[in-house]
């Protein structure tokens, strides 16, 4: 019974850091381009949409989380080629 509970509780670790990392980055970038169009209503004398200055910080803010989890999977994939080859220990 132990081993079905052990097997249980490392599933949900392993769907909850799938999601985050495999749904989640897709899901960060749309609303990125969601929150970077964004805007208030008002339109500008020569019909162009003013953006609303809150969903351009937002959709930085998201573009940000994005390129993070980006470079820290790269740097996964790549911390033993740097611990052996060039002695850095990221991780």
């Amino acid at each position: 019974m132990e081993t079905i509970s052990n097997t249980l509780d490392s599933l949900w670790q392993v769907l909850a850091v799938g999601i985050a990392f495999g749904a989640g980055g897709p899901l960060m970038f749309a609303l990125g381009l969601r929150f970077l169009y964004a805007h208030n209503g008002e339109i500008a004398a020569d019909g162009t949409v003013k953006r609303d200055v809150r969903g351009t910080i937002l959709a930085g803010v998201c573009f940000a989380v994005v390129l993070i989890t980006v470079i820290t999977g790269i740097l996964f994939i790549m911390k033993n080629f740097l611990a052996n080859d060039l002695g850095i220990h990221i991780f």
